[in-house]
């Protein structure tokens, strides 16, 4: 076996750079029974490329395929990353950057994966072993200074390759309410990647939580969507996506055609995510990207919005990198305004992954005609939502004219300029102590204390000349320890209603 390691251009994954190994081999079992094993070692430097793939020439008659890895974790001085090998499989189809040969990821959560026509470990798509070059990829996240010391085990276990079930995929609508406000957490993981919940565990907390409707999103891999069989209902519907993670932030696609899988081998450099982009439109999904100020490695957005359907500003329990997200996005709220272009609307999600982390905190409200996928996809396009932090809280947020004309959140209301607007809010469940804001493209030009037991009407006036926009915030109190001057944690929060005729900001 050739285990010299060739550092290239790689016009097999379309990527800046790769690693590729020298090929694996294996010799066909006379009998076709039987396993077979090799062992493949070495060593990545700091500095290696994203993606290392070690060839694999499968022969015919191969029932299953199981893959274990390992890499060692040398202490390193505070401050300096380690070690962190994330691994996948890519079949005989080829490693082409957005081709067919995707069988399945599990980053870093898995030590091991088995793959056979009959079933797969979660993260991998199961599936006839066929005859051809397959690729183990291994993803060096950071390397410690010392080098990355790596050994991958490949078993090939031969036998008749039996029959693939066909996958069943959640339903496109469920019973709803018809035209109504919807509650849903379009971030979330089970066992399929980095979760330790398994998709009944998340159904149970999304009912509990007074969700109708959740969206599968896992690192990398399109496995879920065949998972949720039977835990679906009138009262819950699972949408398709997946959360893209690639070294310089993390895109979900939100309600795409089930079986959809989207690559992530890419980086801004390459000028790739417009592609993708398009491929999670074209498959009927949004376009969100996730957490864009989160402070992890690799998780900080650097693809610009231009290609976005929407952005995630908030993300689990309220931190100062959302509080970081919810000013950029307002700053695009201006933009747009003043140059009468699209704006971008704004959701709310858990990236719940195991106990401890509350699914639906947050969670989009969604005005939708039904509960369905296409309906509730046009109502996060269009921004008529908003965000709380549990069901908990419940709000109606209006703009009203003199002529009684009305609009709600995402909506335009076409005053003139100088004529007088109230914009309303009607709350019930807010938090004690805490502080209600309405802000524009000025800022935040009015506040007020929450009501009284948490329910209530707060009005506000003004003209589409003084407030292009207007959205609502419900604040808790400030920690008692922190500065006056800083609003304390989201409870809820809406996206705008424009004020004013179209081009007028």
């Amino acid at each position: 076996m050739d285990r010299r390691a060739l550092l290239k251009m790689s016009a097999a994954t379309g990527a800046a750079g790769a690693l590729t190994l020298g090929t694996v081999t294996f010799a066909h079992a006379a009998d076709g029974r039987g396993e077979e094993t090799r062992k493949v070692t070495g060593e990545l430097p700091p500095g290696s490329p994203d993606f290392v793939y070690l060839p694999l020439e499968i022969p015919h008659g191969v029932r299953e395929i199981h893959v274990a890895y390992g890499y060692d974790r040398p202490s390193v001085p505070p401050g300096t990353q380690g070690n962190a090998c994330d691994i996948g499989i890519f079949d005989e189809r080829g490693t082409e950057l957005g081709g067919r040969g995707f069988r399945g990821w599990s980053g870093g959560f898995r030590t091991e994966f088995t793959i056979s026509a009959e079933q797969a470990t979660p993260g991998y798509l199961p599936g006839p072993v066929g005859a051809g070059t397959w690729h183990v990829v291994l993803g060096p996240y950071t390397v410690a200074p010392a080098g990355l010391h790596y050994e991958v085990t490949i078993t090939l276990r031969y036998g008749a390759r039996g029959r693939t079930p066909r996958p069943e995929y959640p339903p496109q609508r469920a019973k709803g309410r018809g035209r109504a406000w919807y509650r849903g957490d379009s971030h979330l993981h089970t066992v399929h990647s980095d979760g330790r919940r398994t998709p009944a565990e998340v159904a149970a907390a999304a009912r509990e939580a007074g969700l109708d409707f959740i969206t599968t999103t896992e690192h990398n891999t399109s496995s879920g969507h065949a998972a949720w069989a039977g835990l679906w209902g009138d009262d819950l519907l699972v949408l398709a996506g997946e959360e893209v993670t690639t070294r310089n932030g993390h895109v979900l696609a939100i309600g795409v055609d089930p079986g959809t899988f989207i690559d992530w081998r890419y980086r801004a450099r390459d000028n790739a995510f417009g592609r993708f982009a398009r491929k999670i439109r074209q498959a009927d999904g949004l376009v969100v990207p996730a957490h864009p100020h989160a402070t992890c490695i690799g998780c900080n957005w650097k693809f610009g919005f231009n290609e976005a359907d929407a952005v995630e500003v908030w993300n689990g329990p309220f931190t100062p990198d959302d509080e970081v997200s919810i000013a950029e996005w307002d700053n695009t709220l201006v933009a747009a305004v003043r140059g009468g272009k699209p704006w971008l609307p704004a959701l709310g999600n858990s990236d719940a992954h195991r106990d401890g982390q509350t699914v639906g905190l947050p969670q989009t409200v969604v005005l939708a005609e039904d509960l369905s996928r296409p309906a509730i996809l046009a109502g996060i396009r269009a921004g008529h939502s908003w965000i709380a932090e549990s069901a908990a809280i419940d709000l109606t947020f209006t703009a009203l004219d003199g002529r009684g004309r009305h609009a709600g959140i995402g909506g335009r209301l076409a005053a003139a300029r100088n004529e007088q607007v109230t914009a309303r809010l009607e709350i019930s469940g807010a938090p004690a102590g805490g502080t209600v804001r309405f802000l524009t493209d000025q800022g935040q030009l009015f506040a007020t204390a929450t009501p009284t037991g948490g329910s209530g009407v707060i009005e506000w006036r003004t003209t589409p000349s003084y407030a292009a926009y207007v959205r609502a915030e419900i604040r808790h109190a400030p920690p008692a320890d922190g500065p006056t001057d800083v609003p304390g944690p989201m409870a809820a929060m809406t996206n705008p209603i424009f004020l004013g005729a179209r081009g007028e900001g």
